[in-house]
């Protein structure tokens, strides 16, 4: 892994723990927002068991979670619209506040094809505020540093809130799925409240509302940002690198139960992968922060695949509790990083628009991993476990810089990102001054 070039490690570039130090009072507040939503992010884990509960099949309810991830995917596309177009904290606002009405009556619906429209919708409303959020943090950072820093501080909150959350809906389930679901309604409804009362669009902000060539830009829209190849190679490594992690809970589980493992195991296995993510991400966020971006990605998704790969080789504890270190540890390098580096290529004018397709790429990936995962592992597993080797290594060249080629008239007046940037973008005259520490 090579260290970063000069002009990013340079005077300008403050170190990570300084850069942490010194993080805007948006990137906390948006943090603990996202702190208390994850705590109560009760719906997409317990639907099926609740479903079932109620006497439906194991069919529908795969059924209604299938809808449920399609759902997915259009609300990270319209939230990255509407970030774009709103502003980030109205977008957030109207995310929160719709997916607590609907989660809200979850418990009270009798008829499964209304279940599955209104869970569906869930989907898509539940997702409408990460493009915002993401965009929040890019907006009040200006280096990599800070960038990681700011990503950094937000998934050690969300991965703190989906711990807490699981302890506790699962106490809330053991007693009554109306209060699972009431609480789940009530933690939304929470974030869109301290989002509304707290964070503030910085004036001025990158959405420049009276720019009309900015407005210009928008009107093209994703069209604009899919014709960015530097973006199209990135989305289609995260779609691989996602379709590669989410096998830990296909690939895994059932690995284990075939070596004569129990359930007990598997969440011994998946409490480790916790654990080690909640102590460790943040110091080696900070580590990997002094080389390039792109070798970081490209380190860590090969570490993945190469460890998920292992899996199907390791027979007793020991051995798959090495493999989930292994994979951890990519995971731990890659994360972070992947939405701080996204963030340096989007143009002020299309920050929504670039998160909202990272987060399409992400939910396909997540999406289809199971399904094929599963399909082709009952099929034969030697297969499933080779192509997850592949998939990493894919996942690990897509993540290197393109070959440079000579630039054309067409290219020297494109207005995005067309190759892996080592340098901070030019200063954006749309992003303010930060004067204050909650502005």
């Amino acid at each position: 892994m090579s260290a970063a070039p000069p002009d990013q490690a340079g005077v300008d570039e403050p170190r990570f723990r300084d850069a942490l130090r010194s993080l805007p009072g948006r990137v906390w507040i948006i943090s603990v927002g996202i702190l208390v939503n994850q705590v109560g992010n009760f719906l997409p884990v317990f639907i099926v068991l609740y479903l079932t509960d109620r006497g439906h099949s194991a069919g529908a309810a795969g059924f209604v979670l299938g809808v449920s991830g399609l759902g997915k995917v259009l609300g990270n596309a319209v939230g990255g619209y509407l970030t774009d177009k709103l502003g980030r904290r109205w977008t957030i606002v109207l995310s929160a506040v719709t997916t607590a009405g609907l989660t809200a009556i979850v418990p009270y619906l009798e008829s499964l094809p209304v279940i599955v429209a209104i869970v569906g919708l869930i989907g898509v409303t539940s997702q409408i505020y990460r493009p915002a959020a993401a965009a929040v943090l890019i907006d009040a950072v200006t280096t990599n540093q800070e960038r990681l820093a700011a990503f950094g501080v937000f998934r050690f909150a969300m991965n703190i809130g989906s711990a807490l959350g699981g302890v506790i809906g699962g106490v809330l389930a053991a007693t009554s799925y109306v209060e699972l679901f009431l609480g789940n309604a009530v933690a939304c409804l929470l974030f869109g409240v301290v989002m509304a009362l707290l964070l503030r669009e910085p004036s001025g902000s990158r959405s420049g509302q009276d720019d009309p060539d900015t407005k210009a830009d928008r009107a093209a829209g994703y069209r604009q940002a899919l014709a960015d190849r530097t973006l199209v190679r990135f989305l289609v490594m995260i779609l691989v690198a996602e379709f590669v992690y989410i096998q830990s809970t296909v690939g895994l589980p059932l690995h284990v139960s075939d070596v004569g493992l129990s359930e007990r195991d598997f969440g011994l296995l998946i409490g480790l992968n916790g654990l080690l993510v909640l102590a460790l991400e943040l110091p080696i966020t900070g580590w990997v922060s002094r080389y390039r971006l792109e070798y970081v990605l490209a380190v860590g998704n090969l570490i993945i695949g190469v460890g998920l790969a292992l899996t199907g080789l390791m027979d007793s504890m020991v051995l798959l509790a090495a493999t989930v270190v292994l994979w951890s540890l990519g995971e731990m390098i890659s994360t972070s990083v992947s939405q701080a580096y996204l963030g340096s290529l989007a143009p002020p004018q299309l920050v929504g628009r670039y998160q909202g397709l990272y987060g399409v790429a992400y939910t396909i990936g997540t999406g289809a991993g199971p399904l094929i995962g599963g399909a082709l592992y009952a099929y034969a597993p030697w297969m499933f476990w080779t192509l997850v080797g592949v998939s990493g290594l894919l996942a690990a060249q897509l993540s290197l810089p393109r070959r440079r080629a000579k630039p054309t008239a067409t290219d020297t007046n494109t207005a995005t990102a067309k190759d892996f940037v080592d340098a901070e973008p030019a200063p954006d005259p749309h992003r303010p001054e930060r004067t204050g520490e909650n502005s």
